[in-house]
This record gives C-alpha cells, sequence and structure tokens, in this order.
C-alpha cells in the first residue's frame, strides 16, 4: 500500500513539475512586425512606436527578430491573426478568422481609419510580440 501511495504521490508531482516548467517556456522568442522585410517599430524599446500611413504598401509579416550587424532580422515566421481597435469606442474587432503568415497590408487598411490601430494577436504563447499595435495615421 505505501509503494502504490508513493507512486501515486510521485506521479502527481511530476504532473505539477511538468505543468510548472510549461509555464516558464512562455514568450521567450522575440518576435516583431515586419512589412516587406523593415521592421515597423520605430526601435524596439519598451518605448518603441508602430505607425504606419493608410497608403502604406507591402507585406505584413510577423516573425522571430534577431539582431545583427546593427540591423533586426526575420529568422522565422510566426502566425498571427489581426484585429482592428476602432479610434473612437476603442472596440477591438476581428479582421478576419484566417490565421496569417503574410498579409496584403492593403487588405487590412482598407477596413481602417486614421487613428484606428491594428492589432497582431501570436496563436502561439511561446513568442513575446510587444510591439503588437500599428498606429494607422
Amino acid at each position: 500500500m505505501k509503494t502504490i501511495k508513493a507512486l501515486i504521490g510521485g506521479i502527481f508531482l511530476a504532473s505539477l513539475t511538468s505543468i510548472w516548467c510549461q509555464g516558464q517556456n512562455h514568450f521567450n522568442s522575440c518576435s516583431a512586425a515586419f512589412l516587406d522585410n523593415k521592421l515597423v517599430v520605430n526601435e524596439y524599446t519598451p518605448t518603441g512606436k508602430c505607425i504606419l500611413s493608410q497608403t502604406a504598401k507591402g507585406t505584413l509579416t510577423v516573425a522571430e527578430a534577431t539582431y545583427k550587424n546593427k540591423q533586426w532580422h526575420q529568422t522565422a515566421p510566426v502566425e498571427f491573426m489581426v484585429a482592428i481597435r476602432d479610434k473612437d469606442t476603442h472596440t477591438l474587432t476581428t479582421f478576419s478568422k484566417e490565421i496569417y503568415r503574410s498579409l496584403d497590408i492593403q487588405n487590412v487598411m482598407k477596413f481602417c481609419r486614421k487613428g484606428d490601430r491594428i492589432v497582431l494577436l501570436t496563436t502561439s504563447t511561446k513568442y513575446a510580440l510587444p510591439h503588437n499595435e500599428i498606429l494607422v495615421h
């Protein structure tokens, strides 16, 4: 009986450890938004701003980001979804139920007004995306 209790206790502790360790893996990879391979945020710092003109053209992507040779680079695509935050009410509306790896920015801009924000949502907790709102200017 002691052996069974010890075995069950061991399984319980292993399960808790597994759950705790999985929690430690959240947001451990940096990612960023890119428009035609150019970083959208003006600086990858806590105060960085993402602003795009309503007439911006190109392919929007979210990707793992690495800093090399004084420049940010995409290393691996990250799947993302898109929502639009209304400038007046701050209501968040899904742009589409699709999951993207890339998207023509004009397909989103058609539904935006100046002052709205394009909100990028990663589909995995592996990726930190601190600059996830793009102001439409």
